[in-house]
């Protein structure tokens, strides 16, 4: 058992979508008597289940998941609120004498967590208009230009968040470092970089999945519920299925579309990694 005044480090699983962060986090924490924390900004939302290829009960083993389907999808959940969330549940999960094992991909939540967020900016109310009116390609050229650290940490699909990095670029010259580059946490990592082309491969299929298993329909159900303006902003897959719902797209078109999407931001995430092993 672990000791609450001697904790072990806590176990993070990161590594780009379709690595199989899901399933080697089941199978430490049934080695580590451990419980599992998603590092996902998406699966904390109900209803985003296929898109997010999200853990189901079968497959946590009996396993303990924690912040997934704790938001409604109208909600916005922050890296602040995880932040805020995953502490207490680190502390919780030492004080039953368990280990926290955190998993997933998101990995400005990572950074959060173990660093604390970066320093704000106002809002600019005629900028952020500007911006919200470009794509998300655009604005991620802007921030790489500008600020090539930031690009690197970002989630590049995430309009909302490319929006207020450029605010907080536009007001500092670039994101601001943080002052604390020490870790909160002491931090064990288990990272997982398939090869290039065997993370193409079940990339590939995870797609092909998701659509057999109606990825189309439950965007639908999503999109009457939240409208497209917030469909936009919950990821690749519902904003280019919603762009098919829409009538901007083909279907013969989706499973290329996305397939190419989600590789772009697969090597933003192994960027990241890289980053990490330095």
């Amino acid at each position: 058992m672990i000791r609450v005044d001697d904790p072990s480090p806590i176990l993070c699983v990161a590594g780009p979508t379709a690595s199989g962060k899901s399933a080697r986090a089941v199978a430490l924490a049934k080695e580590h008597n451990g419980e599992v924390i998603s590092v996902d900004s998406r699966q904390v939302y109900r209803m985003l289940d296929i898109g997010t290829e999200k853990t189901s009960k079968e497959e946590m083993g009996g396993i303990p998941h924690h912040l997934i389907d704790i938001c409604d999808p109208k909600e916005t959940y922050s890296a602040g609120d995880f932040m805020r969330d995953a502490s207490e549940l680190i502390e919780d999960i030492r004080a039953r004498g368990k280990r926290p094992i955190l998993a997933g991909g998101t990995h400005f939540y990572f950074d959060a967590l173990l660093y604390g967020l970066p320093e704000g900016a106002p809002t600019n109310v005629a900028l952020r208009k500007d911006l919200e009116e470009r794509t998300v390609e655009s604005l991620m050229a802007e921030i790489k230009e500008r600020d090539p650290r930031r690009a690197e940490r970002i989630d590049p699909q995430n309009k909302r968040r490319l929006v207020r990095a450029l605010e907080i670029i536009t007001e500092h010259g670039q994101v601001p470092v943080r002052d604390n580059e020490t870790p909160r946490f002491e931090v064990e990592w288990v990272i997982l970089d398939p090869e290039r082309e065997e993370l193409r491969a079940r990339i590939e299929a995870r797609l092909e999945k998701a659509l057999a298993n109606g990825l189309v329909e439950e965007v639908r159900k999503v999109r009457e519920y939240v409208g497209d303006a917030r469909l936009e902003e919950l990821g690749l897959e519902y904003r280019i299925v919603g762009e098919f719902l829409r009538g901007e797209r083909s279907e013969d078109t989706l499973l290329s579309s996305l397939s190419t999407k989600v590789w772009h931001y697969a090597r933003h995430q192994k960027a990241w990694l890289r980053k990490l092993r330095n």
